[in-house]
């Protein structure tokens, strides 16, 4: 497995997209407006979705997509079940490349694990 901190990973993307946001607002606006449209509840769920993304993200070895979308289950209350599951329809359909990125993801899930408030 990498060494790779997806929540720093997530952030320095944020922090990095933050100019392009605004130089090319007019493009980001659409994009957003498409994820808003497909990810939001309808006959399945934001979290079905999400799980969805996961897989893609997984057999594209797409390290910052890993990054949100675990981040996302992990705020809609994804169990670790329902995580392990997305993740081996994707290996099923990426072969070994996608075994190795699920490696990647069981990382990021570890590391957006909820802190106990204390």
């Amino acid at each position: 497995m990498s060494d790779t901190s997806y929540p720093a990973l997530t952030q320095a993307i944020n922090q990095s997209l933050a100019p392009y946001r605004k130089s090319q607002s007019a493009t980001m606006q659409g994009f957003s407006a498409m994820a808003g449209g497909a990810m939001a509840d309808g006959v399945l769920s934001e979290k079905h979705k999400e799980l969805i993304a996961l897989g893609i993200s997984v057999s594209q070895r797409c390290a910052g997509c890993i990054g949100f979308h675990v981040k996302a289950l992990r705020r809609l209350g994804a169990t670790q079940a329902e995580f392990e599951e997305a993740l081996n329809v994707a290996v099923y359909m990426g072969g070994g490349p996608a075994l190795m990125y699920a490696a990647e993801a069981l990382q990021a899930w570890a590391q957006f694990e909820p802190r106990a408030a204390g």
